[in-house]
């Protein structure tokens, strides 16, 4: 799975989230199923001036590399189906750019510290980004579940 040279692309950390998940699999899949999980964002000092008005919104939309990911797989077993499925299918970590997302609920910001619930997140993972949730602009009323709608929810809430 080796991208053209000329596709390369650097990014850096602008913090680092903190949560009580130590282990990958003890980690809730989605925030739907981490209610109560709390955590904090710890913003690097250089970056913390991007902060200003966070505090207005009551989600966030948290980008983070999925650093305990194995290998990439195009092919995955999802976490709520034993169906393989394509991983652009899905939102599972072992993903070629290892880029997740997750929106978490804003508790409160303490300084550069967001602490937040909700979170499905590891432990002393490496943030992107951080960007406002935004109901109108994030949850459009057409969108579908695709293969998700599927899923018995007593089931997803199980393996969530």
């Amino acid at each position: 799975m080796n991208a053209p040279a000329n596709d390369t692309m650097v990014m850096h950390a602008i913090g680092v989230i903190h949560s009580d998940h130590r282990l990958p699999e003890e980690t809730p899949i989605q925030p739907e199923f981490a209610h109560g999980c709390h955590g904090r964002v710890e913003v690097y000092p250089a970056y913390a001036e991007g902060l200003k008005d966070i505090e207005t919104f009551t989600h966030l939309i948290l980008l983070y590399a999925f650093h305990a990911a194995g290998e990439p797989q195009l092919i995955v077993r999802p976490f709520l189906d034993d169906t393989p499925r394509g991983v652009f299918a899905t939102r599972h970590p072992r993903r070629p750019n290892r880029i997740g997302l997750s929106v978490v609920r804003l508790v409160r910001r303490v300084g550069a510290v967001l602490y937040i619930e909700d979170v499905d997140i590891l432990d002393s993972t490496p943030l992107i980004d951080i960007k406002p949730y935004v109901p109108r602009f994030d949850a459009p009323q057409s969108a579908g579940d695709g293969w998700i709608g599927t899923v018995d929810p007593k089931q997803a809430r199980k393996r969530g």
